[in-house]
């Protein structure tokens, strides 16, 4: 899915103040893929990541908001993943909580991990197996603090 014209790319730079600094990455990377239809998801959340290092975590929500209709349906989690995080970091509790249920809801009715009782992971570029019951508990855990 092409995003389409330039202006388009500049009201993205403009609706989400991205800071010169750091706008060649961020902008490069995300219009880039999209455009291309090519790593939409790693661009987004990349340039997510880079944005509440710079303290913009509100546009940061907006932006995976905006942008996740062009992420692939495996990429959906992940991107719920960073946004819990950005809802805590800005205090939007309720947001947040709402996130997590959600999660819950999509393991309490078999729609994790493809149907299957575990699933490969990745954090810190390590790989590793989490069970649908680590994952239960690991959010069960993030609504509590």
């Amino acid at each position: 899915m092409k995003m389409g014209s330039r202006k388009q790319k500049v009201a993205f730079h403009v609706l989400y103040k991205v800071p010169s600094g750091d706008g060649p990455y961020v902008r490069a990377k995300l219009a880039q893929a999209i455009n291309a239809g090519d790593r939409v998801d790693s661009a987004l959340k990349d340039m997510a990541l880079v944005m509440k290092r710079l303290d913009k975590s509100e546009e940061a929500i907006e932006a995976i908001n905006s942008f996740r209709v062009f992420c692939s349906k495996q990429a959906q989690d992940s991107l719920d993943n960073v946004l819990i995080d950005l809802y805590k970091k800005c205090g939007r509790v309720d947001e947040q909580i709402a996130l997590l249920k959600h999660k819950l809801r999509l393991i309490y009715q078999g729609h994790v991990f493809n149907g299957k009782p575990t699933k490969t992971a990745r954090s810190h570029g390590k790989k590793f197996q989490i069970s649908v019951k680590q994952e239960t508990s690991r959010i069960l855990v993030r609504t509590l603090h």
